[in-house]
């Protein structure tokens, strides 16, 4: 019942810390999200891999089974357990949570209780994605993360919060709607062969081919179709080319805490949701379209590197510096081979580290200078010298360099991707030469915002930056650097995970 704990710690904390006058908000808040961080720590210290196995009928660590209610021929089930896969995207929710928290001190002024409520909210339903084995908790927690996102955006956002705000609803609302029509369409095929929403059932009944014709449309069609929509739906939440454009604006428009948590952990529900749906349930799929897929993977690395690079708002910068690292999570699981498919998910968390300490440092940067725009900042590092290493040390792990996880993520995406499909070797090569424009972009910020003589437009001094403001950097550096020098913490429990979904390990 750990999983349960966890989540119910994660709403209790949201209802104390609304109830709190806003001056201990702040404090309470960050108190507050020690109990699921610990929790999760808990967890993955006595988490067994071993019963690992989604399409073989075994047992997740802390698996919990149990009749939940009925919805006509189809029972809905409590059911939530983790694997490899699952394990480390908790741990980094409850993490980022945190350190969000103590993001938000500074810049977050009014309205405090909501707003730190808000975001343990936003963190049981992210553990919930993570966590649940059953399609229509899975759909519960799924909207549940939509509502804070939306409120926190809405009321504690920059100027243009409404419309960015709106925008992500409106985009998030349909994906959700495409996802679930493509869903549907697979369990009423299955007819009979399956009775309950449970997502191993519907797995294991679609990959034993058991799949028939629905209202005149072959087996094979609503295979095809119902791929589609879920990749749709899961692809507009992790901001795949084309289906991207609520991210800058979002991104952009959010608070910092908010962007720390929607960057780092919001768009890997997508990539964890097209792992578990499009790519355990259809594999076949995936390598009949392996190259289609391919293709939106390296336009999202290159045309999202090439949207970062005509950017001068630093925050915009790091918003579409993100595009290229879905590209690269997108290329590892088309490749559908034990080091793409484990490169994508190792990705997915050394990336949620590495956006969340830029985010962070772009805050810092905001607060201190009251500024985002290159051109209006030179010579940062001299009075801001812990931000400005924290910024290059970020940068330096998005262009994959050594003793960073980034680096770690990116190499063993490219050597499961470069031999797994046919015209495979030509798709890494040209997604690799994105790395290149990655260095550029980021080179080109920090060298005019942090090196040269000081200046900042409008003033001649910088605010110093508090011990609070600073903290979340020093540990999200320590993170990138641990994973990037031992990366078998996760990388272990990723691989035992992955396995079974292509008949063998690494």
């Amino acid at each position: 019942m750990l999983i349960e704990l966890l989540i119910a710690l994660c709403l209790l904390g949201a209802v104390v810390v609304f109830l709190l006058p806003d001056e201990y908000a702040p404090f309470g808040g960050f108190v507050a999200s020690l109990f699921p961080l610990v929790t999760s720590f808990v967890l993955w210290y006595g988490f067994d891999g071993s019963g690992n196995a989604f399409l073989q009928g075994g047992q997740l660590a802390y698996e919990t089974d149990v009749e939940w209610i009925s919805l006509g021929q189809y029972a809905v089930n409590w059911h939530v357990g983790l694997d490899g896969i699952s394990m480390p995207l908790v741990v980094l929710s409850t993490v980022l949570t945190s350190l969000a928290i103590v993001t938000g001190w500074t810049p977050i002024d009014r309205q405090r209780s909501g707003f730190y409520a808000l975001l343990l909210f936003l963190e049981a339903g992210l553990v919930g994605v993570f966590s649940t084995l059953d399609f229509f908790a899975f759909l519960v927690f799924w909207e549940a993360v939509l509502i804070p996102v939306y409120l926190l955006i809405t009321v504690w956002g920059g100027p243009r919060r409404e419309y960015a705000a709106i925008k992500f609803f409106v985009y998030t609302n349909v994906a959700t709607l495409v996802m679930f029509i493509g869903f549907a369409a697979l369990v009423f095929g299955l007819g009979d062969s399956v009775t309950s929403l449970d997502l191993p059932a519907v797995t294991q009944a679609l990959r034993a081919g058991e799949l028939g014709s629905l209202g005149g449309v072959g087996a094979g069609t609503l295979r095809l179709a119902a791929f589609a929509a879920m990749f749709f739906g899961f692809g507009m939440k992790m901001a795949v080319v084309p289906f991207h454009t609520w991210l800058p604006d979002a991104y952009t428009e959010s608070p910092t805490p908010v962007t720390v948590v929607l960057a780092g952990i919001v768009t890997k529900m997508g990539t964890y949701a097209m792992l578990r749906f499009n790519f355990t349930m259809l594999p076949d799929i995936v390598e009949q379209y392996a190259q289609v897929i391919a293709l939106f993977a390296v336009v999202t690395v290159i045309y999202g590197a090439l949207l970062a690079l005509s950017q001068h708002d630093l925050k915009r910068i790091v918003a579409y510096s993100s595009l290229p690292s879905m590209g690269f999570v997108l290329l590892g699981l088309v490749a559908y081979t034990p080091y793409g498919l484990s490169g994508a998910t190792f990705q997915m968390v050394s990336h949620g580290l590495l956006s969340g300490l830029l985010f962070a440092c772009v805050g810092v940067i905001y607060s201190a200078t009251g500024t985002r725009m290159v051109g209006d900042m030179a010579g940062l590092a001299g009075r801001m010298p812990v931000t400005a290493a924290a910024f290059v040390a970020g940068s330096f792990g998005y262009m994959g360099l050594p003793f960073m996880s980034g680096f770690m993520g990116e190499y063993f995406i490219f050597q499961g991707a470069f031999d797994s499909f046919p015209g495979s070797p030509v798709f890494t090569a040209v997604a690799m030469f994105g790395i290149v424009l990655v260095a550029g972009y980021l080179l080109f910020a920090m060298q005019r915002a942090l090196f040269g003589e000081f200046r900042v437009d409008g003033s001649s001094t910088v605010r110093r930056a508090a011990v609070h403001d600073l903290a979340p950097l020093v540990v999200l550096i320590a993170c990138v650097i641990v994973l990037g020098s031992a990366p078998h913490l996760i990388f272990s429990m990723i691989a035992d995970a992955v396995g079974p979904l292509l008949g063998g390990g690494l």
